[in-house]
């Protein structure tokens, strides 16, 4: 067990990472996310010379997942399966994704940039978040939210069993920050998947990046994620990838009976 996108235990977004031997069957893969109960368990495995990596939630297997492919690279180099200073190229449903040890004692993950095209806000939408957003972008994979200030985004209740309803994997509201230390602030919400709200989330941040580096016109940002545990993504906008730098902390070892 590993907390991603973060330098202290307890903090972060909690991911279990599971090595195996080969491939195992998907089904049972499920089971074992379901049993771990965070919003995301790695399976790591090699294939063909690289590492095959697929990312499930308690309910349903993901398409793109980044503190979760940040906690199985820190594990294949914490574990000796990689050696230091080697990357870590992992085959997913979203492609090749590559990782990298920093120097600083931080990641950095190569991702798919995920820019979201302005849509017209629903209702429904509405209704779950209980305002009227300043902006409402989607992608292949979420819904982007703009709201007025870094206060809405951290009061904010929505309503969990009306967001499950809408046709997306989940929910990004953000803001500009209201002060110094990170650019933007966010929170993540994806009942659709079994995930009430994400501690923070990688993935959410290929959107975050190109929407926020349009805006303030910078490539390079800090995100920082105000969940109950909270914690800071490094952006760098490099064409159509991002690069997500964070930190890990290995919380828990142990082994699977069945």
């Amino acid at each position: 067990m590993v907390d991603s996108f973060t330098s202290e235990p307890f903090r972060g977004n909690p991911a279990a990472v599971c090595l195996l031997d080969k491939a195992e069957d998907g089904q049972w893969m499920q089971q074992v996310a379901a049993e771990m109960n965070v919003s995301e368990t790695a399976f790591v495995y090699p294939e063909a010379g690289l590492w095959r990596l697929r990312w499930f939630t308690p309910v349903v297997e993901e398409r793109l997942c980044g503190h979760a492919t940040l906690a199985a690279a820190h594990i294949l180099w914490q574990s000796g399966r990689l050696q230091p200073g080697e990357t870590a190229r992992f085959m997913t449903l979203s492609g090749q994704l590559t990782a990298q040890q920093n120097g600083a004692g931080g990641i950095t993950l190569d991702f798919p940039s995920e820019p979201v095209q302005p849509v017209e806000t629903e209702q429904a939408l509405i209704e779950a978040l209980g305002l009227i957003p300043r902006y409402t972008g989607r992608n292949r994979l979420d819904l982007l939210v703009e709201v007025d200030s870094e206060q809405t985004v951290r009061q904010l209740r929505p309503d969990m069993a009306l967001l499950a309803k809408l046709d997306c994997r989940g929910v990004i509201v953000t803001s500009r920050a209201a002060g110094s230390g990170y650019d933007f602030v966010s929170r993540f919400f994806a009942p659709m998947d079994g995930i009430s709200e994400d501690p923070v989330t990688g993935s959410a941040h290929c959107a975050l990046a190109p929407y926020w580096g349009k805006r303030l016109r910078r490539d390079s940002l800090v995100g920082y994620q105000a969940s109950a545990r909270g914690g800071y993504v490094a952006v760098q906008l490099a064409g159509d990838r991002v690069r997500l730098t964070g930190e890990a902390v290995t919380v828990m070892k142990g082994s699977l009976e069945v």
